[in-house]
């Protein structure tokens, strides 16, 4: 049975997104990436916030109690708390879609990430409420998760649809670059903040208004989605089952080996991604004692640099193919896992070495990381199978790599940091091997 998609069960804003498509014109590939583009930069922006505040905020606001590493370490334990409940939140999310349509699934979805997120900056100190202060911070980030987790909305799916033949590398490449751009405006606003406010009054309140700019941020992704979940395009593609959502227990069933082969082959980028975002600013912050200001800084840079080495993932992909240039990449941050963390004990050259090498590797990997397995799904389990393939690569992958890689660090020392990380990139390769034969055996 279809699911419905009229008018019936559209949200105001999703009848308003239509009233700017009255003209029924075509959709272009062009349009779709701009809606992609606003969208997973909301949601990277809410990611990177929470998890800024984990390494700058949590550890002493709602864990006072411990030392500075033990604080850290249970604010990143929090910090997993999204990635384990954003299957729960594909489940419930992907229920309201089949029965009340993708506008109100989109609409509530963000208004609970935007709202979780705004939640957030209310939170009270250990100080204030004791325990409590964790306790609603674990809510509030569970929140955030399932959000996450019912914010998919097809659009990248749609994006791979539309695109031409040879550039299906670089319309991939698009909604990836939400990470870099979503990571800049966090680290400029927390930046901002810590320059000029005292370390007092930061903990207080400056630290509390990036979450509030949350709320605004996704209500404009939200009307820049439902612009082209609005379109007749997305209506078409929806009654023809290939945005349509199936049974996700079914799904699983069914084609487990895609979505097993389609979370471990991004594997490399995706623990890498949390090996330079986030555990970098802990470790420097917590033994390097130094103001966490110059390392934002130091990631902004980097992840502009990201930002190119996605744009060059994109035209690589399209000459070489996206298997090939994941391998290489996989190849290469197993190379890096080898040196790399060293070099955050050597100082700011140490530092920076490391943050741009990284990006470079994380943007050419992570900038063909999606959807590498969505065509192995019949169509009638592709948009489902989509979305369970990015939870589970999120779950494995990222989701607890913050407190591993501080862990190991702290307990064995950084090289431990890069045999977790080499980890990663042997089990892409391995993946990427297995999806290869699949292939050849298939054709």
């Amino acid at each position: 049975m279809s699911a419905p998609n009229g008018a019936s069960t559209s949200t105001p804003l999703e009848r308003d997104a239509r009233v700017v498509n009255a003209d029924d014109h075509v959709i272009r590939p062009s349009e779709i990436a701009i809606g992609v583009i606003i969208g997973r930069t909301s949601e990277f922006f809410d990611f990177f916030v929470y998890a800024l505040a984990s390494v700058l905020v949590f550890p002493a606001l709602v864990f006072p109690y411990v030392d500075p590493v033990t604080g850290t370490l249970f604010s990143f334990a929090l910090f997993s708390l999204a990635f384990i409940a954003r299957p729960f939140g594909t489940l419930l999310f992907l229920w309201i879609d089949r029965n009340h349509g993708r506008g109100t699934k989109l609409t509530l979805a963000l208004f609970l990430l935007g709202g979780s997120t705004m939640a957030i900056a209310l939170l009270p100190s250990h100080e204030s409420v004791g325990a409590w202060s964790a306790i609603l911070l674990a809510i509030f980030r569970f929140g955030q998760g399932m959000a996450l987790g019912g914010a998919w909305d097809g659009l990248p799916t749609l994006l791979a649809l539309n695109a031409p033949k040879e550039k299906r590398g670089w319309y991939a490449m698009i909604p990836q670059l939400g990470a870099p751009l979503g990571l800049i405006v966090a680290a400029a606003l927390f930046a901002y903040f810590l320059m000029g406010l005292s370390s007092e009054d930061f903990l207080a309140w400056g630290w509390r208004y990036p979450f509030f700019v949350a709320l605004a941020i996704n209500v404009v992704a939200l009307f820049a989605r439902l612009r082209i979940v609005a379109t007749p395009e997305f209506a078409r593609l929806f009654e023809s089952r290939e945005l349509q959502p199936s049974p996700a227990f079914e799904t699983v069933f069914k084609h487990w080996r895609a979505v097993a082969l389609g979370a471990l082959a991004p594997l490399a980028s995706f623990a890498l991604f949390h090996i330079v975002t986030v555990f970098p600013l802990s470790w420097v912050t917590l033994t390097a004692r130094e103001e966490p200001v110059r390392f934002l800084l130091i990631e902004m840079v980097g992840a502009g640099v990201g930002v190119l080495a996605m744009l060059a993932s994109g035209v690589l992909a399209d000459r070489v193919g996206r298997r090939a240039v994941l391998a290489v990449s996989a190849v290469l941050i197993g190379a890096y896992s080898g040196f790399a963390p060293q070099l955050l004990n050597a100082g700011a050259v140490g530092e920076t070495a490391y943050m741009i090498l990284g990006f470079v590797l994380l943007g050419l990997a992570f900038g063909q990381s999606s959807g590498l397995v969505n065509d192995r799904f019949p169509i009638e389990y592709r948009y489902t199978g989509a979305a369970i393939v990015a939870n589970s690569a999120w779950l494995v992958g990222a989701g607890f790599a913050p407190l591993v890689a501080l862990f190991l660090a702290h307990n064995f020392g950084v090289w431990a940091v890069g045999a977790y990380l080499l980890s990663g990139a042997a089990a892409s390769v391995i993946a990427l091997a297995i999806n290869r034969e699949w292939g050849r055996k298939e054709g």
